[in-house]
């Protein structure tokens, strides 16, 4: 892991680094490659990591009873080896739940749009909401509890936003004049350095070329990009997760 994040760094600061005169194009784009690709997959692997925990909880005894009460204890322990979690929960097929934040809800997760998908079977990765127990601006993660084929519960796990941006920061060491940010398929900042900017969508802030950067970003799976935001010219790489389906963006801001 250490080598992973110095490796990053290292590249990020070859990124930052003022060019030299016999510096090309082609020369930034490969380096700025290499720190968007090593910054995605250090996000990747930490919601990957969250739904590998929760999948191995979903088989255990105690979460195939159906009984927030079996299960809590396994959720709680959870909560706290997370960093970046706001609550986890454990939902029946009916959408009604209880979270370690605040035990049994009278809210129900029915009408959130990533529900059906778990009802089918399916995993959720990078849905975006704002969390019902807590208020927070969080990422869901989440599997289905199956029993003899059938869907019987649901465990799913609130990741804080913020506190994914900021694990970002904290591990690759970013120097002032780069920032990232991630959008998911609707356009919508998921995580970004700049916490104001999380859930906002940025082709509706700032100037005209900021949108049609933000469109170019949607209908490609890769490129480069450049713009105008806050008064300073800005240029960036951007890449689509498949596992996501987020599109990871990092950007160079210019003097």
């Amino acid at each position: 892991m250490f080598r992973q994040i110095f490796l990053f760094t290292a590249a990020l600061l070859v990124l930052a680094a003022p060019p030299a005169v016999a510096e090309t194009e082609s020369t930034f784009e490969v380096d700025a490659y290499v720190a968007l690709d090593a910054y995605q997959g250090l996000v990747e692997e930490h919601l990957a990591g969250t739904l590998r925990a929760i999948r191995t909880l979903a088989v255990t005894s105690e979460a195939q009873t159906g009984e927030w009460t079996a299960v809590k204890p396994l959720l709680d322990r959870l909560s706290d080896e997370l960093t970046t979690d706001a609550t986890v929960w454990f939902a029946l097929p009916d959408g009604s739940y209880a979270s370690t934040a605040s035990g049994q809800s009278t809210e129900t997760l029915s009408d959130r749009a990533y529900f059906p998908d778990l009802l089918a079977g399916e995993d959720v990765e990078g849905s975006l909401v704002v969390s019902k127990s807590t208020g927070h601006r969080s990422i869901i993660v989440a599997t289905p509890v199956a029993r003899d084929g059938k869907v019987v519960a649901m465990i799913g796990v609130s990741l804080r936003a913020r506190l994914v941006s900021q694990f970002v920061t904290e591990m690759t060491d970013l120097p002032d004049n780069l920032t990232f940010y991630a959008l998911d398929s609707d356009g919508q900042a998921a995580i970004h350095r700049n916490p104001e900017l999380m859930f906002q969508f940025p082709s509706d802030l700032g100037d005209p070329s900021l949108k049609a950067a933000t469109e170019t970003i949607l209908s490609q799976p890769r490129g480069r990009i450049g713009y105008r935001f806050q008064e300073t010219d800005r240029v960036g790489v951007f890449n689509k997760s498949e596992a996501t389906g987020w599109h990871f963006v990092l950007v160079q801001i210019e003097d």
